[in-house]
């Protein structure tokens, strides 16, 4: 009886320091959800060049224009500056359910706009769905300040095209 007695308080230290190793582990696997995002943007806009998507269009195209102009932007692809607004928008993005496009608006090196200008439209369930995710999309990402944005579920496609259209105007703003 006194060897089972000593086995028992082992048994429960081996238990509870598992348990405590596994809750450890999975408290530092978590990942705070607008961190993240918060310090990528912040580096992406101190980041003078670097940038690998190639700025293909700039300026303001009238909306609904359907591939990415040739134009460069007005002050060169300098990063807005001393509070001046600079408007670009992005490539188009080709989807599987139609083209997504994105207008973005920096002033003094922030995030302040961003619009998107074409999007599927072409049913009703297209308008559904693009009717709670666009403007998702847009909260995610003025709280971003980056293209590193949540994907919208049911909505996979547009947020797919969304980011990266959003990503080449950031990169025509900053590079």
């Amino acid at each position: 009886m006194h060897a089972l007695r000593k086995n028992r308080p082992l048994r429960r230290v081996v238990l509870a320091s598992a348990t405590t190793v596994s809750a450890v582990v999975l408290l530092l696997s978590l990942k705070p959800h607008s961190s993240p995002g918060l310090a990528l943007g912040a580096s992406a806009q101190g980041s003078g060049g670097g940038a690998s998507a190639p700025a293909a269009s700039g300026g303001s195209p009238t909306p609904g224009s359907s591939a990415a102009s040739g134009s460069s932007s007005a002050s060169g692809g300098a990063p807005a500056a001393g509070g001046a607004a600079k408007t670009v928008t992005g490539e188009t993005a080709q989807t599987r359910w139609g083209p997504v496009q994105v207008r973005v608006t920096v002033t003094g090196g922030r995030l302040t706009e961003v619009t998107a200008i074409q999007y599927p439209t072409e049913n009703p369930r297209d308008q559904e769905i693009n009717s709670y995710a666009l403007p998702q999309l847009r909260r995610e990402a003025l709280a971003a300040q980056s293209a590193r944005i949540d994907m919208v579920s049911g909505a996979t496609y547009t947020s797919t095209g969304y980011q990266q259209s959003l990503q080449s105007a950031l990169d025509q703003v900053h590079g």
